[in-house]
């Protein structure tokens, strides 16, 4: 018998810590009991079966076992007890009808009386006070065991199929059962036979309420410890934690049907069969081949048709390269042919751009799926080899999907990333993804990740790769349940893929499957692991994979035979020979085939060809006026006195036919909502702006979340207008909007920076999915991103959003005068772009230019380098006049006062783009320099605007030419701009620099000195004059 004091100190222990007794008030403050109606003359009814609170708790404190924390137990047995006494054991309930009728403290405990042998069936009782001290203390420990699994039991799971722990940070230890059970286990041996009650926190019993303890540890090592690593105990939702313990530990829950392991047999055959047949066929090829982790196709199959049976019909995907010609041909239904031709070397593209390598490829298609007998669309999205960037843009994509389905529950429209292990725990956009998941106007209601863990990224083991125990510990901040499987038991794999798309549609949440395996070969198929990780390929060298596991193991069962096996094997060869026939028949790569988000009926054929006609920008003055007032209102809103101001100045505008840049913008916001599109507009403090000039969501100062949104009160049948401030991330935000871009063509959709500054956050958005989407994968967007920039002295990180990064991947030649026709000059040069790159001067071509993004025929991302100090400049402003119908965007905006009347005698021509426009012109008007100098303002710097600046400068023969920014002369527009100035002269006239020096810093931190540059940079403009 173990001792009383040390049982005490378990009881203490173990109290503190049981879940089942957390939260249960100690039974000296007295429990719960059924009370009695007082009658009329205040007596007590039934006082002879229940006695009162304080006789319980001096009974109670006299017992042995009842001090210090063990009294939670007891009360919760006690409240079980007033319940229903057959609810408890025998010995329980002797004791508490003792202590009803009053028992001396003390004296409440008796044996219970003998059942003609019936005890040696029951769970052990205890014989006296001390014997039921260490029985209490047994229970708890027992919990405490149950608990020590469900919370670390998966870290002693087998889920290394190579079996030499490559993945794990830990230790050897020596004793598995003392550190599952968190201290020295106090069990002996002959406490193995002993029967225990199960806590209401397990159910490895099933229908049995008690089980021998042996039983309970052999139940719980095969739920826990056996080929499915469990982690879940850290969310802090007991529904879902109950939920996920009753489907993997009710016993025999996991077995698959006879049908589902044929099924995943047959789907497992094909996977592997594929990847030996481009083995034998490109045997100097590299194509990122999934040998080693062949069970991702079944577990992306069953995931697939679970999410179908329970209604999904659309299911965007994302991976990185690994396996993803597999994944297209066997998942997506990829004709073989058309993956064949690819590693033809003769072919070249038949589209325009670059292209990508195959294993980047994306492809959307629309099947019907045969578990469910359901339509289901797929779209695996095209990403580049940067891992995980593609991670937000594929969420983005379905939150559109879902926006326009009005899909509010993700019901009908799901997300599965798929991950490598190293990138997965090293890139950080896949934390900013994760905190994307639960926020309101970003969440896709739960994405299911599938880790493809390799144990080895590219050289490096996790030992050297990541400080956490488990690749996947970065979704523990989002209490998503990581489901730890090896990947070499296809049925345990199975069975996972079923309970996390389970969870998915019920919980709306993100869970995880953490998909143990191996990498065959090396980083690729012409690697050699064995220079870095040479035990671990002699292991695999000698590891069989999991077809030939899996066939002998059906075999053994009687499920297939060897000529089920043959015929099948032969089958896909034949598939697989035929594919590749048709593909020698090919002629030219098509790209085309292979978009990932087709835009239906927005093209006139397959090739993309378009109606070149660009729809008028403007609109009436009385919808101008109507938006206006609009958005000059606030509805039954309580708003802050500042604001009353900001809404009044704003109607006085609308009364004057002015508009500034915010009035400008909502006019364009609400003309487009009117015409039915939508509007979607996120980024850090967008509602409001970062400048405190937009003011979209107007906020109640009485009565809390209560806000108004007046653009979307414009008119009855008007699209939805979206506006958010996101979380404090540029790559995942921007990746997400460009996802969102990508679904619809009949869509504004656009992001803002704080600080343009800040955007070089999101640099591999930009260089890899923005500026060269179309090139590489024929995806179109028309996303616009809002930058922030001008130099007004605050600084190197608040002043540039680095134009000249933008403009070094703009892809017009610099020394070539483009040979479009007059009249379609402006259209066709922007359907040969890449993107469209603005810095603009007033409100009314910022309009135009918002409003141009959906009226033309094409989509093309839109880079607006916006103003901070012009958002409140006084002679920034635009007539109404100048958004009228008939009325368009200006690319450039020439001269217009007396040097443009006199223009042979003008004497230097200034081109500028942006805010120091109206610095130069207030120092030239100061100098009275009017008749001498014409400025010209480009607003549209990308695609160059050739042909009206080629007339602006045969304009004036005899003006010096200079190009003036405020920027360094090694940052800015200076050097897209000065040779193709050149070009329209024909290399025939100079262009002079105006501005600052080169410098590595794009700003000053000091205002003196930027005062100084600046009045330097005023002198140098109108020097010699």
């Amino acid at each position: 018998m173990i001792q009383a004091g040390k049982s005490m100190l378990r009881v203490r222990y173990f109290a503190n810590r049981s879940p089942s007794l957390q939260n249960l008030r100690t039974f000296a403050t007295g429990a719960k009991r059924q009370k009695e109606q007082k009658d009329k003359n205040g007596s007590v009814r039934n006082a002879s079966t229940t006695t009162s609170q304080p006789a319980v708790a001096a009974a109670a404190k006299a017992e042995p076992f009842l001090s210090g924390t063990s009294s939670v137990y007891v009360e919760s047995m006690y409240e079980n007890w007033l319940k229903d006494p057959n609810s408890v054991h025998k010995s329980w309930d002797i004791y508490f009808r003792n202590v009803n009728r009053d028992a001396r403290p003390g004296e409440a405990y008796q044996r219970p009386p003998s059942l003609g042998g019936s005890l040696s069936t029951m769970p052990s009782l205890p014989t006296g006070p001390s014997d039921l001290v260490d029985g209490v203390g047994k229970h708890l420990s027992v919990q405490a065991l149950i608990r020590g699994y469900q919370i670390r039991g998966h870290y002693m799971s087998q889920l290394d199929p190579l079996s030499i722990g490559a993945s794990t940070h830990f230790e050897r230890i020596d004793n598995r059962i003392d550190y599952i059970y968190g201290r020295e286990f106090p069990f002996a041996e002959e406490d193995l036979e002993q029967e225990f009650i199960l806590p209401h926190t397990t159910m490895i019993g099933g229908e049995e309420k008690t089980l021998k303890l042996k039983e309970i540890i052999n139940r719980l090592e095969k739920t826990y410890c056996d080929k499915i690593g469990v982690e879940y105990m850290f969310i802090n939702n007991r529904e879902q934690c109950d939920w996920i313990r009753e489907k993997f530990e009710t016993p025999k829950i996991m077995e698959l049907s006879e049908w589902e392991q044929r099924l995943t047999w047959e789907r497992l055959l094909r996977a592997t069969r594929f990847e030996e047949f481009l083995a034998k066929k490109w045997t100097s090829e590299k194509r990122f081949g999934l040998e080693g982790c062949e069970m991702l196709i079944p577990a992306l199959k069953t995931l697939i048709d679970s999410a179908s049976e329970k209604g999904v019909d659309s299911i965007v995907m994302g991976m990185p390269h690994r396996g993803r010609l597999n994944v297209l041909a066997n998942v997506i239904r990829k004709d073989l042919d058309q993956i064949f031709c690819q590693f033809d070397p003769k072919l070249e593209p038949d589209d325009e751009g670059s292209g990508d390598v195959k294993y980047h490829l994306g492809m959307s298609h629309q099947r019907i799926n045969h578990v469910s007998n359901r339509m289901v669309t797929l779209s695996l999205c095209a990403n580049p080899s940067h891992l995980e960037a593609v991670d937000p843009v594929v969420q983005g994509k379905t939150k559109a999907e879902q926006f326009y389905r009005g899909d509010s529950s993700g019901e009908k429209v799901m997300s599965i990333l798929m991950h490598g292990d190293a990138a997965f725990s090293g890139q950080g956009v896949v934390y900013e993804t994760f905190h994307l998941s639960d926020l309101p106007a970003y969440s896709t209601h739960g994405t299911i990740h599938v880790v493809v863990n390799n144990q080895i990224g590219f050289t490096t083991d996790p030992r050297h790769s990541r400080s956490s125990p488990y690749c996947t510990d970065v979704a523990m901040v989002v209490k998503a349940p990581i489901f730890h499987v090896n990947a070499d038991d296809p049925e345990a794999v199975m069975y996972v893929c079923k309970i996390a798309a389970e969870w998915r549609m019920k919980y709306q949440k993100d869970v995880v499957i953490d998909l143990v395996c191996y990498r065959r070969f090396g980083h690729n198929e012409m690697d050699e692991p064995m220079f870095t990780q040479p035990l671990m390929y002699q292991r695999i060298k000698k590891h069989s994979n999991v077809f030939k596991q899996y066939t002998d193991k059906l075999k053994a069962k009687g499920l297939v035979d060897d000529m089920t096996v043959k015929t099948k094997l032969d089958e896909y060869e034949k598939i697989c020979e035929n594919a590749l026939e048709k593909a020698k028949t090919e002629t030219a790569l098509q790209f085309r085939h292979w978009l990932d988000s087709p835009w239906k009926g927005f093209f006139q054929d397959p090739y993309g060809k378009v109606d070149m006609k660009v729809a008028d920008t403007g609109c009436s003055e009385e919808e101008l006026n109507h938006i206006g007032n609009v958005f000059s209102q606030c509805s039954d809103v309580t708003i802050h006195p500042g604001l009353k101001r900001v809404l009044k100045s704003r109607a006085e505008m609308v009364a004057n036919r002015t508009v500034d840049w915010a009035l400008g913008e909502a006019m364009a916001f609400g003309a487009l909502l009117k015409e039915g599109v939508h509007v979607r507009l996120s980024g850090q403090d967008v509602e409001r702006g970062t400048f405190s000039h937009r003011h979209h969501v107007l906020h109640d100062q009485k009565i809390d979340k209560k806000t108004y949104v007046p653009l979307n009160d414009v008119s009855e049948n008007q699209a939805k207008y979206v506006v958010c401030n996101s979380s404090l991330s540029e790559y995942g935000v921007l990746g997400f909007e460009l996802g969102y871009s990508m679904t619809n063509p009949h869509s504004l959709v656009l992001w803002e920076a704080q600080f343009g500054d800040f955007m070089n956050t999101a640099q591999c958005i930009i260089d890899q999915f923005i500026s060269c989407g179309q090139a590489k994968w024929m995806r179109m967007s028309g996303l616009v991103l809002l930058l922030p920039h001008g130099y007004e002295g605050m600084g190197p990180e608040h002043s540039s959003a680095r134009p000249e990064r933008f403009l070094q991947m703009q892809n017009d030649d610099p020394d070539s005068f483009p040979p479009y026709p007059s009249d379609d000059f402006e259209v066709k040069q922007l359907q040969d772009s890449n993107w469209i790159i603005m810095n603009l001067t007033t409100p009314a071509n910022y309009f135009h230019a918002l409003r141009r993004q959906t009226a033309l025929p094409f989509r093309k991302p839109l880079v607006i380098f916006s103003p901070k100090s012009l958002l409140r400049h006084p002679e920034a402003r635009s007539s109404f006049d100048e958004m009228l119908e008939s009325t368009k965007f200006q690319r450039i905006i020439p001269e217009n006062g007396p040097a443009s009347e006199n223009p042979e005698q003008t004497r230097r021509l200034i081109f500028c783009s942006g805010k120091v426009y109206y610095d130069i012109k207030k120092e030239r008007d100061e100098r009275e320099l009017t008749n001498d100098v014409a400025i010209t303002r480009i607003e549209q710097i990308a695609p160059f605007p050739f042909d009206l600046v080629q007339k602006e400068v045969e304009k004036y023969p005899y003006a010096d030419i200079h190009w003036t920014q405020e920027e360094h002369k090694n940052m800015g527009f200076y050097d897209f701009c000065k040779p193709r100035i050149r070009t329209t002269t024909n290399w025939t006239r100079r262009v002079h620099y105006t501005g600052r020096h080169p410098e590595s810093a794009p700003a000053s931190g000091s205002k003196k000195s930027h005062m100084h540059q600046q009045q330097k940079l005023l002198d140098d403009a109108f020097r010699k004059l």
